[in-house]
């Protein structure tokens, strides 16, 4: 059949309208914005009269005179349960697998930051600098947008507050359960400092935050969500907590790379109202003997143990999990957060060490900065880094 011109014309434009580029309007003064929704629970009977932790978030809304939201001027939508790893690049852009989105801006087509002091801020989304009104509300979990739902389903008002965001800064939001026992949820914003500070290519930085409700770790066992994937930790850790590191470079715990068998970094405390940027713990990319300067197969392994605790003489090791009771958890940040055979009851996160092909090696072993987040019975790791060459192939 022979096709008629406004049929082939039609048909172009569709083709073309498809690919069209999105044009995003210009931020002449921008702050740096990244959102995770940390509520991880899970609704069921027990727990039935709570909202399911799925949200939108609306930057300077519009509202009617019942104070419900009609419009606003930066939707984040379909934000769901944050995922166990915030990779060092944008992972979730462009991603169909569903509509649910990890963090914000995640899957959302924005402006994102630039590369600042060497540090790429393409996970942050550009806002405006200023003070802005902030709502997050519940949401139903399908894919219907926030603003074409039944009004009755746009009522549910998680937060409502009004936010500074200095120009040119770089904030991370998190939305928290405040209180285990009456479940009030809340929110931290915290300003990032890594990219003002002078660290090094050749070493790895991380951080600790115990952002857990209150009354999550001393709740009875009954009341907490089995997480199998988090070892020990799905039962919680005390309030107080020594933070020790040791290195690996192999699949097994016998030999530790040299001076890194329990080394201890710091004192973590519990804490969901601070948004105090805590410090920076460092270790040499390179520190394992007999490496070539350009790869290395190490692997970190975190242990949190009561104060008053021997790491060297651990007596949880051999114990039930059941009897253990947040005295005594452990974190490995292993290969791409796959768990070793060799581990049980430990939960495992990616390798602070980024390797990945760069230029004409491959892979290419990468310092990064980090931030560990403990939450309610779960870890969650993320990784920033610096650019790095492109592949040459």
């Amino acid at each position: 059949m022979k096709l008629t011109f406004p049929i082939v014309i039609a048909g172009l434009l569709a083709v073309f309208s498809s690919c069209a580029k999105i044009e995003h309007k210009k931020i002449d003064d921008p702050a740096y914005l990244r959102v995770f929704n940390n509520l991880n629970y899970t609704v069921s009977i027990e727990n039935k009269d709570e909202e399911q932790p799925f949200l939108a978030m609306l930057i300077d809304p519009e509202t009617d005179t019942s104070g419900m939201p009609v419009s606003a001027a930066i939707v984040g939508d379909f934000l769901d349960q944050r995922d166990g790893y915030a990779p060092p690049y944008p992972s979730h852009v462009g991603s169909s697998n569903s509509f649910k989105n990890p963090e914000y801006p995640g899957k959302e087509s924005v402006l994102v930051g630039p590369v600042l002091n060497g540090f790429d801020l393409s996970s942050w989304a550009q806002i405006p600098s200023g003070k802005h009104r902030v709502m997050f509300m519940f949401r139903p979990v399908n894919n219907t947008p926030f603003f074409q739902l039944e009004e009755r389903l746009k009522k549910k008002v998680l937060i409502d507050t009004v936010l500074q965001l200095d120009s040119h800064e770089v904030y991370t939001l998190h939305i928290l359960q405040k209180n285990f026992r009456t479940k009030k949820n809340g929110m931290v914003l915290r300003q990032e400092v890594f990219h003002k500070m002078p660290l090094s290519d050749s070493m790895i930085y991380v951080n600790f935050y115990n952002m857990s409700a209150d009354g999550f770790a001393d709740a009875d066992i009954s009341l907490k969500k089995r997480i199998p994937q988090s070892g020990l930790l799905m039962f919680g850790v005390k309030d107080v907590m020594n933070v020790w590191f040791s290195l690996f470079t192999n699949d097994e715990l016998r030999n530790p790379v040299p001076g890194y068998r329990f080394r201890y970094m710091t004192s973590l405390r519990q804490n969901n109202t601070s948004n105090v940027v805590q410090p920076y713990y460092s270790f040499p990319l390179f520190a394992a003997n007999g490496t070539d300067g350009i790869r290395t197969t190490a692997w970190q392994r975190i242990s949190l143990m009561v104060p008053g605790m021997n790491p060297e003489n651990n007596p949880y090791n051999d114990q039930a999990p059941a009897e253990v009771l947040g005295n005594y958890a452990v974190i490995s940040c292993y290969g791409n957060g796959t768990k070793p055979g060799f581990e049980r009851d430990i939960l495992t996160v990616p390798n602070m060490i980024v390797n990945i092909h760069s230029g004409t090696n491959n892979p290419q072993s990468f310092a990064t900065v980090n931030t560990i987040e403990i939450v309610n019975g779960r870890a969650y790791l993320t990784t920033i880094q610096r650019k790095y060459p492109t592949p040459i192939y």
